[in-house]
């Protein structure tokens, strides 16, 4: 938009007469989309991951341990059935190693810039990238992999449910079930009422000391469980017993891959976790983030490591390759673990799942949310973001409900925004520090940036490549 001004001027000319004349003079103003956008953007005080900054070390540990461990660390076992026991340890540390590089990444580029804090993912992007490719890059991922997991918190919370109840009432429970569907319906009911009383991140703390306490639970009793038991009968650990062909051998290293990669979740929420921190001149709010990372990481290898190990250990070659440990107590142990220790294993995934569901929504909720303030240049009232949390609760139901099979796509649909945990933090790196070119860091964080990249196409490509080979059973608007 230009903005034409006019201005008179003098001139003398040779009769010594004084001339007026209008001259137009143009002014460029900036009036891009890009700076409309940056002006119109909401105080973070109107949105629900930056509305409360009174958080700490602690509060962080816990949001990184509920975010960070779930039901797909219960197949972590089944790599090791397919890389056997050096390389499934051997991956699983360089995996653990490199994620946490990338968080630490992360936590350091926070406040990177003086006097700006990229409490989002999405901001830090745009700040790396520019504002076109910068959404491009993480808009669609963020908001996907949010919503995606919340789809899978569904599926595998609902269905939980469905075990419990058929262990503790038994036979009672033959005459008037309940449908999967029906199900489905309870867990979102009962996570969407959790997420109408936790009006931002930070109130979400105590949920996520409790999920992070379930989760590190049912992950400890069963690895204690399997040692007390010992392994099967007849056990083999050949890896080469598990596939015959050669072409199955390679496909199923890839996806051995894939599920140790996408075992380490919530780097997209860190950012956002790190974002309720206060963060003063003295005392930046990363030293408080990195005291939380170290503390949960800790704790999530402590979980990680021997629940991989003695899972494998414990069943070998014959641990279900649908399901992992889960199907496993559910369908070898059972007969052998008590109800009520079986019982509390099936209440802690649940109530981890419905926890976990109240930080990853809450990405979608500050997005919604975001885009009403922009627009309605005010903050969200209770009734309409009640109304978001409702709509978001039934939006994911209905996926879940029309895509219950989503469990057996969990590595195309982690392996698609796999380069948000491995590679897009060392490349964002690069761009916002801009270090010396061909220096020993601007190595390392482009190689690392590429092989994550590398490694999400190739993560994506095996489970496709098995998915041709398997085959898939679509039920849909049919869960079982």
């Amino acid at each position: 938009m230009a903005e034409v001004l006019d201005s008179r001027i003098h001139i003398l000319n040779d009769d010594d007469e004084i001339i007026s004349k209008n001259m137009q003079v143009q002014l460029e103003q900036s009036d891009s989309k890009e700076d409309r956008n940056e002006i119109d953007q909401p105080p973070d005080e109107w949105l629900p991951i930056t509305q409360s900054r009174r958080g700490n070390s602690w509060t962080a540990t816990f949001h990184l341990l509920c975010s960070g461990i779930g039901t797909q660390t219960l197949s972590l076992p089944i790599a090791f059935l397919y890389l056997g026991w050096f390389w499934g340890i051997m991956c699983l540390s360089v995996a653990f190693v490199w994620q946490l590089y990338t968080i630490g990444v992360l936590v350091s580029l926070h406040e990177s810039v003086p006097g700006t804090r990229f409490s989002r993912y999405l901001q830090l992007s745009i700040a790396a990238f520019g504002v076109k490719l910068g959404k491009l890059l993480a808009i669609f991922p963020v908001m996907y992999l949010s919503g995606g997991t919340c789809v899978m918190f569904i599926i595998t919370g609902g269905g939980t449910m469905k075990l419990f109840y058929q262990l503790l009432c038994g036979d009672c429970s033959s005459k008037h079930p309940l449908t999967t569907t029906e199900w489905f319906l309870v867990f979102i009911t009962l996570a969407t009422l959790v997420s109408l009383f936790c009006a931002n991140l930070h109130s979400v703390a105590l949920m996520s000391f409790l999920g992070a306490t379930m989760a590190v639970g049912y992950c400890t009793i069963l690895w204690i469980v399997f040692v007390a038991k010992g392994k099967l009968d007849g056990v083999v650990y050949d890896p080469s017993e598990a596939v015959s062909s050669e072409s199955g051998r390679v496909r199923s290293i890839f996806n051995a891959l894939g599920i140790i990669a996408v075992a380490f979740r919530g780097h997209n929420v860190v950012l956002e976790i790190q974002g309720t921190m206060p963060s003063t001149p003295n005392r930046s709010s990363s030293k408080l983030m990195l005291k939380g990372v170290v503390a949960s990481y800790l704790i999530i290898a402590m979980c990680f490591f021997p629940l991989a190990i003695v899972g494998y250990w414990a069943f070998g070659n014959k641990l279900p390759i649908n399901g992992g440990v889960l199907m496993a107590i559910s369908t070898t142990l059972n007969y052998h673990m008590s109800k009520p220790l079986l019982g509390l294993i099936y209440m802690q995934i649940i109530i981890s799942c419905v926890t976990a569901f109240q930080i990853y929504s809450m990405v979608v909720y500050d997005n919604l949310e975001r885009v009403y303030a922009s627009r309605a240049k005010h903050e969200c009232p209770k009734l309409v973001r009640m109304g978001i949390r409702i709509f978001f609760g039934g939006l994911t139901f209905f996926i879940s409900v029309a895509f219950p099979f989503l469990p057996s796509l969990a590595l195309i649909i982690g392996g698609i925004s796999l380069h948000l945990t491995f590679g897009y933090p060392c490349l964002m790196w690069i761009a916002i520090k801009r270090p010396p070119m061909k220096s020993a860091k601007w190595w390392l964080n482009l190689a690392l940036g590429c092989l994550g990249t590398a490694l999400s196409v190739l993560v994506v490509l095996g489970a496709v490549w098995n998915l041709v080979c398997r085959g898939l059973d679509a039920n849909f608007f049919h869960p079982r």
